[in-house]
């Protein structure tokens, strides 16, 4: 079999960039840095904070091992070897450490890196983390897919947030052969194709090379003579489920919610995928928006801009507000309300912004025909177009 590169969770995880201190950092500095991050990041001091629990998971696995000293020393050389590229698939010729050799079980006699494995990750030798089939195959956990959705909220909804229903239906484990791909009742063997790893090599031109899942088995190392009926030996399912899904306050028409954990179950233990929310906000009928503030058009009579007035005008989910229009305010000036628009990341408010729109009547009665008259005939002498027609000449 082709030389392959082992690539265990763990390994991949720099334990020291999440603490946020150097490798060779004393113990004091590990242990000052982790209280820092458990106390910024601690649930309970953020209930309902997704993102501040999942750094305070990682900050609390990173000091778990380099906490302490014994896990510190053999995770530093598990890193080292691991970045040398020293690894390669059971079987392989060339130089390096053999895969089988480093996840070989105290049952072979084995310990070493296998141990580590335990040590490092919950339980001993072939346990915690580690899952196996025949043979002592190491059955990687395969995170589940993300799952795509779209919902569609109300324009007041999107400023005060909402929690809505989501019926999903997603892809999932065969629930006739509980996702292994075979015929319930026959046994596995293990996959001819890539011998269990549950990957080939590819080359890609030169000394370059990547890691695909096996077309063989699926990723799942294992390979059946008799397929499951049901899903024909894929292993794989769908199943329908209703979740409750939290719009922040102030989301956006188009924005995309990202909601950790909440897409397909993962495989071999793995974590499940992430849900995608894509919001559509319906429109309003009197307001807009700008980014984080309110749109409103207010319509005014001639008269009230060109004498002033003193005009009421709604919020949105609130009381109206008086707004001040000077004399001789013109068609389309804005005026700002603050603190009357949509909630801003920081829980703080946007403003209002409510633009004058002069209402020119369609039909003037006999009394207003006369004022009208009266006051183009006052004005007579200040023609407003002399300005234009000399601008255009130079």
């Amino acid at each position: 079999m082709a030389e392959q590169e082992f690539k265990p969770e763990w390994a991949q995880k720099d334990f020291y960039a999440v603490l946020g201190v150097s490798k060779d950092a004393p113990a004091a500095d590990l242990k000052k840095a982790y209280k820092k991050l458990a106390r910024e990041n601690h649930p309970d001091t953020h209930p309902g904070d997704d993102e501040r629990l999942e750094k305070f998971k990682a900050v609390a696995e990173a000091y778990d091992v380099v906490g302490d000293t014994d896990k510190r020393a053999r995770y530093d050389e598990m890193r080292r070897l691991y970045g040398s590229g020293g690894f390669r698939g059971g079987g392989g010729g060339g130089g390096g450490f053999n895969l089988d050799d480093l996840l070989g079980d105290r049952a072979r006699g084995g310990g070493g890196f296998g141990d580590m494995f335990g040590d490092l990750f919950g339980g001993g030798g072939g346990g915690g983390q580690r899952r196996t089939g025949p043979g002592g195959q190491v059955r990687r956990p395969v995170k589940g897919s993300d799952v795509e959705t779209s919902a569609t909220i109300s324009f007041t909804d999107a400023l005060d947030g909402v929690t809505i229903s989501l019926r999903l239906t997603s892809d999932s484990a065969c629930p006739q052969c509980s996702g292994t791909g075979g015929k319930p009742g026959t046994k596995p063997r293990i996959c001819p194709e890539c011998e269990g790893a549950g990957y080939v090599v590819a080359g890609v031109g030169g000394a370059f090379s990547i890691n695909e899942t096996c077309p063989g088995c699926g990723g799942r190392q294992l390979v059946y003579d008799e397929k499951c009926p049901t899903c024909h030996g894929s292993g794989r399912g769908t199943s329908a489920r209703t979740i409750q899904a939290r719009i922040p306050a102030g989301v956006k028409d188009g924005a995309r919610i990202r909601l950790r954990g909440k897409g397909a179950a993962g495989e071999n233990g793995g974590p499940a995928g992430d849900l995608f929310v894509a919001v559509k906000v319906s429109p309003h009928r009197v307001f807009g928006r700008t980014a984080d503030n309110l749109t409103l058009e207010v319509p005014v009579s001639f008269d009230e801009a060109a004498l002033g007035a003193e005009i009421k005008v709604p919020t949105l989910g609130g009381a109206p507000v008086t707004l001040r229009i000077p004399a001789g305010t013109p068609n389309g000036r804005t005026f700002r309300v603050r603190g009357r628009g949509a909630t801003k990341a920081d829980g703080t408010r946007g403003d209002l912004l409510a633009t004058v729109a002069v209402q020119v009547p369609a039909v003037l009665d006999e009394a207003a025909r006369a004022a009208v008259e009266a006051y183009r005939d006052a004005t007579a002498g200040k023609p407003l177009r002399a300005g234009l027609f000399e601008a255009s000449q130079s």
